[in-house]
């Protein structure tokens, strides 16, 4: 690479000619640019919060932005050995080969091999704005960039291969040796580094010209001065603001159940933009999390485009924020629409498509550039599209005898009906056909002028080919036409050239209508399309933006902010966002350090003073998952929607309190492990979240088939990539229905989940939890979820640390919300490290019982730790289940002589010296029947029995004498010692369950309440035996609530 140059120079330099500068040491040096040095005289300095002039504005980002492109570069450089690569396949000059500066390049890529000795890597597919390496190796590490002996260049992408393109265009570092992959074993890899385009635009919108006239939002905002810089006084007053409430407006907005909130920030947007008395105007909306951001935007971009008031151009920092409001405004659009899709042409969406997936938003394929140039394209080609189908129909019903004469006297058709038929995939040969499948919808046509699109491509690519062999290939299948053709009557003619051409003014007529903008296509026009093929040729469009809406503009970097302040003829700027959530990311650890490189201009103007519209009802979160960011974030300025607060908001996903819908699982035997790289990962806690889903899926999802989604967020990488690890190809075949979707704080904002479960991951003795301790991101995490928040970590650590987490422990405790891992045996580690897993390796399913363990008898078996003792009681299981039992001689029975119920039905097996089994017949619902099973109380010593039998003795004494008789029952299997399970079948079922108790007693803990109706006058009702799964008929006496 060339040797960094200095001074002058350097300054008028563009930042991709600075990247091409800078040696490889200089890329991995974090400290080049906070001094001045012999490589550089830039020097990054902390961005102040009011500025003096336009030039101290924007030239106090550039040294920043070239310090965060340095950092982007060296994260690539690191990571090169992981990086997506690719091999060169071939390389010529560009035409804009200008040597010494301008080397450009034209080049092809294959994959690499996947036997290769090179091949550890990603596939990689370059895209306009990449930089990356080309080198002779694949290189496994930085280490080998920067060995002397390797030939090696850095490259940027200047244009991608396009869609059945081959080859795309790079400028390198400097020249290439084109003659070494023509060499023997001569290869040149490409390994992916950084993508620039973004900074690319940053540096070009911080260096406009001088003599620029669109400066003025920029010098809006270098200061803030209440008394000039505040909304106006004379357009916001009452008077104005009740004239635009008894609009029509207003009455537009409340069809869209928006709050007062919402509709107040679209009310005084339009009249901000509409205010004479400043020229440039900056408006703040302050939406914290789920008081519907989107839906504002949306709604205020639909009253743009209905009232026609200005042309609006709408941005934000990520793919999704875009789709979601362009997703919104085209549904609220379409609905409003009279004719059909006219009026659809003025929403334009444009970006990079793969990027933004279209693809899986068929709803706005109408409204992308993309899309929409190639349909308008096809709709005024001279041969197929609107004038040339529209001559074709009138040429047909002047003369169709005329038509029909030459058709039987086999000459041939002119070009304009031979490519319009081809186009519009007619086949001519089924008349009958035709005339059913003929569509005016859009859906249809869009699927054939993709397919013609396609095949035109496929076409222009083979022109290079001898023509001979094109002759001939036509030659042949006019043969075949004339062989296959069938002579049509006269009517079958007329009708099948009436339905063609029909279709194909349809098909442009809707297209046009649906794409062209209001401004080109009048109203009177549309209804009366003939007229169109004249007013075509005068299409003027509106000349500017004049407003600008900033969608998530908390997230945008100030300098990112310039490039839309400066677009020409924007006067008015609304931004929309939240500084109390997460900032933009930033990639320099020096520029971390208190610069504000990641300051958004929405975060600088609140801290000047700014005043901010609040959106201030939520309408995301249960109140109780909102109380505390609510109170801790926001001072309580949020108010929980009546949607929220409605009994059905309530999931109880499971059973237990502790999956409620808040609360705090405390973790205290983890360990945070920092051994894989700088990220810490607390393995207990990984085990404990797997766990949890694991028994949502079963407990949950697999009884009750409702789709859920669930959220697992840490804030550290790799706590997400071990969860990841775990979870991820667990539950693939659900994914519809049971989505898992597990990120970082960073990448989980802007999202929402039905649950969310968070892993803190710090668990230590003084209470350090690093950048956990970060405000905002703890405000995202805790605001992702709908109906239920489960945080896992470690309440010792988070309650001694001097952070949020402090008060949101207190909180927990404090509402009843906090609970201990052991309070759900299931989520307990099976045993200590080491030893085999005791549920996991027992396998029962095939045995000739059911077996059902009680909580009790889990904990039990786990604190055991022999393992000589853990097989035993496997063994015995497994004998129990398969039918075994032991001889009269054999039980113990003096332990509960004295408790007559449990007398009855409790056994108890040796499984050690001063250690018994204990288990007694149930009846449970199994599929359609209900069946004797086995059930495992407990695995405990002697002396310990009497009390357990005094325990199920109270239980047991409540159930009727059939129920007692039914559970006794003993069906043998051809010896005295091997029993089989009864099934009961449905009638006698209905005879006994509502039975099962003397008394119904609406325990808490043991029985729940499911439904009632009334019977022969008497109320019955469902319930259900917690302890022992099993539902219940119960005939109240007519007396009970």
């Amino acid at each position: 690479m060339k040797k960094c140059s200095t001074g002058k120079k350097e300054r008028h330099q563009g930042l991709l000619e600075l990247v091409f500068t800078w040696p490889i040491k200089d890329v991995i040096n974090q400290n080049l640019y906070i001094n001045k040095s012999h490589t550089s005289d830039k020097q990054v300095n902390e961005i102040s919060e009011t500025f003096t002039s336009t030039a101290d504005y924007l030239n106090s980002f550039k040294v920043p932005l070239i310090e965060e492109t340095r950092a982007d570069f060296c994260s690539g450089l690191e990571s090169v050995g992981h990086a997506p690569a690719c091999e060169i396949s071939g390389i010529w000059l560009s035409k804009n080969y200008r040597p010494p500066k301008n080397l450009y390049y034209e080049i092809s890529t294959k994959k690499i091999s996947s036997d290769d000795v090179n091949n550890h890597g990603l596939h990689y597919e370059p895209e306009s704005g990449d930089i990356f390496a080309l080198t002779n190796l694949r290189p496994r590490s930085i280490a080998d960039l920067i060995k002397p002996d390797k030939p090696l260049h850095f490259a940027y992408v200047s244009r991608s291969s396009e869609e059945n393109e081959v080859k795309m265009e790079i400028l390198s570092s400097e020249k290439i040796d084109r003659e070494l992959i023509k060499a023997k074993n001569g290869r040149i890899f490409i390994t992916y580094l950084m993508n620039i385009t973004t900074n690319m635009r940053i540096w070009k919108a911080l260096n406009p010209d001088p003599k620029s006239k669109n400066l003025g939002l920029i010098q809006k905002v270098l200061q803030y001065n209440s008394l000039v810089d505040d909304e106006c006084v004379n357009c916001n007053s009452e008077e104005s603001c009740n004239v635009m409430r008894s609009s029509d407006m207003f009455n537009c907005l409340g069809s869209f159940g928006l709050d007062e909130s919402q509709k107040e920030a679209i009310l005084s947007s339009i009249s901000l933009r509409k205010c004479l008395h400043q020229e440039y105007k900056v408006k703040l909306i302050w939406g914290p999390p789920g008081t519907g951001k989107t839906k504002t935007v949306a709604s205020l971009l639909f009253v743009i485009l209905k009232q026609r008031c200005c042309r609006t151009l709408t941005c934000a920092p990520t793919n999704v924020a875009v789709i979601q409001v362009a997703k919104r405004l085209v549904t609220l659009y379409l609905e409003s629409l009279t004719y059909h899709t006219y009026g659809l042409g003025d929403i334009v969406l444009f970006g990079n498509e793969k990027r933004m997936k279209i693809d899986d938003h068929y709803e706005l394929v109408d409204v992308f550039l993309k899309y929409r140039v190639e349909i308008l394209e096809e709709c005024l080609k001279p041969l197929t599209g609107w004038r040339a189908s529209l001559d074709s129909m009138m040429y047909l019903l002047s003369d169709p005898q005329a038509r029909y004469n030459a058709y039987i006297a086999g000459d041939k058709e002119t070009k304009i009906d031979k490519k319009a038929e081809n186009g519009a995939n007619v086949v001519a040969t089924n008349v009958v056909k035709v005339d059913k499948e003929r569509t005016t919808t859009t859906k249809k046509w869009k699927e054939i002028i993709n397919k013609s699109m396609s095949e035109n491509k496929k076409e222009n690519r083979k022109k290079g080919k001898g023509k001979e062999q094109d002759g001939k290939t036509g030659d042949n299948e006019g043969d075949n036409e004339g062989t296959k053709m069938e002579v049509m009557t006269f009517e079958d003619f007329q009708r099948n050239k009436f339905c063609s051409v029909a279709d194909r003014l349809v098909f442009c007529a809707e297209n046009l209508y649906t794409h062209l903008p209001t401004s080109c296509l009048p109203l009177d026009v549309a209804k009366q399309m003939i007229r169109l093929v004249v007013l075509l040729s005068s299409i003027k469009m509106k000349s500017c933006v004049e407003m600008v809406v900033i969608d998530e503009a908390a997230q945008l970097k100030e300098c990112e902010s310039a490039i839309s302040l400066q677009i020409p003829g924007v006067k008015t700027a609304i931004l929309i966002g939240d500084d109390r959530q997460l900032p933009a990311m930033v990639q320099s650890e020096v520029l971390k350090k208190k610069i504000n490189f990641g300051r958004s201009l929405f975060e600088r103007m609140v801290r000047l003073g700014k005043k901010k519209h609040l959106l201030n009802i939520q309408y995301r979160m249960h109140p109780s998952i909102s109380s505390f960011p609510n109170r801790q974030f926001y001072e309580n300025k949020i108010v929980d929607a009546p949607n929220v607060k409605e009994i059905s908001y309530v999931k109880n996903f499971l059973d237990k309190g502790m999956y409620g819908t808040y609360s705090f699982i405390n973790v205290s035997g983890g360990k945070e492990d920092f051994k894989k790289g700088h990220s810490p990962r607390n393995l207990e806690e990984a085990d404990v979240v797997d766990r949890i889903i694991a028994k949502l899926f079963k407990d949950f999802y697999c009884i009750t088939k409702q789709k859920v989604s669930v959220g697992v967020i840490s804030p550290y990488k790799g706590q997400v990539g071990l969860l990841q690890e775990k979870l991820e190809k667990k539950y693939t075949k659900h994914k519809e229905n049971f989505c898992i979707n597990i990120r970082s704080v960073d990448g989980f904002q802007g999202g929402e989940e039905d649950i969310i479960i968070i892993s803190t991951v710090r668990c230590n003795g003084n209470g350090s939890v690093g950048f956990l301790s970060n405000c905002q991101r703890t405000n995202v995490a805790l605001t992702r979820a709908r109906y239920c928040l489960w945080i896992v970590g470690s309440g010792s650590t988070l309650g001694n640390s001097t952070s949020v987490w402090n008060s949101l422990v207190f909180d927990a405790k404090t509402r009843g919300c906090f609970y201990d891992v052991k309070d759900d045996i299931d989520l307990i580690k099976a045993t200590p490290a080491g030893k085999t897993d005791f549920f996991g390796y027992l396998k029962l399913e095939k045995a000739r019982w059911k077996v059902v363990f009680s909580n009790d008898f889990k904990i039990s078996i786990l604190s055991i730790k022999s393992v000589a003792t853990q097989k035993r009681v496997k063994e015995l299981l497994h004998k129990i289940a398969d039918g075994w039992r032991q001889s009269d001689s054999e039980k113990l029975v003096h332990a509960v002589t004295g408790y007559g119920a449990a007398y009855e039905l409790l056994e108890q097996y040796k499984v050690a010296d001063q250690l018994n089994l204990a288990w007694t017949v149930d009846i449970v619902k199994d599929n359609s029947h209900y069946t004797q099973v086995i059930k495992i109380w407990d695995v405990l010593p002697g002396f310990r029995i009497p009390n357990l039998a005094k325990n199920l003795s109270i239980l047991f004494e409540k159930y009727t004498v059939d129920f007692m008789n039914s559970c006794k029952y003993k069906s043998f299997e051809g010896q005295p010692c091997f029993l089989r399970p009864k099934f009961i079948n449905y009638e006698f079922r209905q005879k006994y369950i509502y039975q099962k108790y003397k008394q119904c007693n609406l325990e808490k803990e043991r029985i729940s309440l499911w439904y009632g109706n009334k019977y022969k006058g008497k109320m019955v009702v469902k319930v259900r035996d917690e302890l022992n799964g099993l539902d219940m008929l119960v005939v109240m006496s007519g007396n009970e609530n």
